[in-house]
């Protein structure tokens, strides 16, 4: 196989591996999916952001956080408060739903809801850790081809986001009860305080 086809191949593995966790991200992107709400602009967003960061990465930014740990300990704190204060609405929409699910609940503004789609992507320091950082050395370690490697990164995470964006529309039928939203709301709500707690211990 050709070289320049490994690298890329390379890059993809190793971002859709990072990527697919369940992170606060995906939990948002599946919601919105779920709902249909805003798609397209969420996965556009998420996707873009994944580039400048990859890109940030390839180009030694990565360098430059991992010298000034203050930048990730700053973006740790501010994310985990975040976290906790969304996770916290999400539970008080699972013991306290409205009498419409969130599917046929009037849609939430695109600006409010691209907003929180950047807070969840850039107040998470795991973004720096793993894209920045991780796949910004990962990339470099191909010198001449790193940015090969960025096209694979780039490309997993467009399609990661698309299929889950895109895909969960497919679940729209087990949602069509208050009921399964408050579940979803619920697991939601322990993934983001969960992921908050973790921050501020780790």
């Amino acid at each position: 196989m050709n070289t320049a086809y490994v690298v890329v191949l390379s890059g993809f593995a190793t971002t859709m591996a990072l990527i697919a966790a369940i992170g606060a991200q995906n939990a948002f992107v599946l919601r919105q999916g779920i709902r249909g709400e805003h798609v397209l602009p969420v996965v556009a967003v998420c996707t873009v952001s994944d580039l400048l960061l990859i890109a940030a990465g390839i180009a030694g930014f990565g360098a430059l956080i991992a010298a000034h740990p203050d930048i990730v300990t700053v973006t740790t704190y501010a994310g985990a408060a975040f976290l906790i204060g969304y996770g916290l609405l999400a539970a008080r929409r699972a013991v306290k739903p409205g009498t419409l699910t969130p599917a046929d609940a009037a849609p939430a503004r695109l600006g409010a809801v691209l907003a929180t789609c950047l807070a969840l992507t850039f107040l998470n320091p795991h973004v720096y850790l793993d894209t920045v950082i991780l796949l910004g050395a990962l990339a470099n370690e191909h010198q001449d081809s790193k940015w090969l490697f960025g096209i694979g990164a780039v490309t997993a995470s467009a399609v990661w986001f698309t299929a889950l964006g895109f895909g969960a529309k497919r679940l729209g039928h087990l949602f069509a009860s208050p009921r399964t939203w408050r579940i979803l709301d619920a697991v939601i709500a322990v993934t983001m305080i969960g992921l908050a707690i973790s921050l501020i211990l780790r």
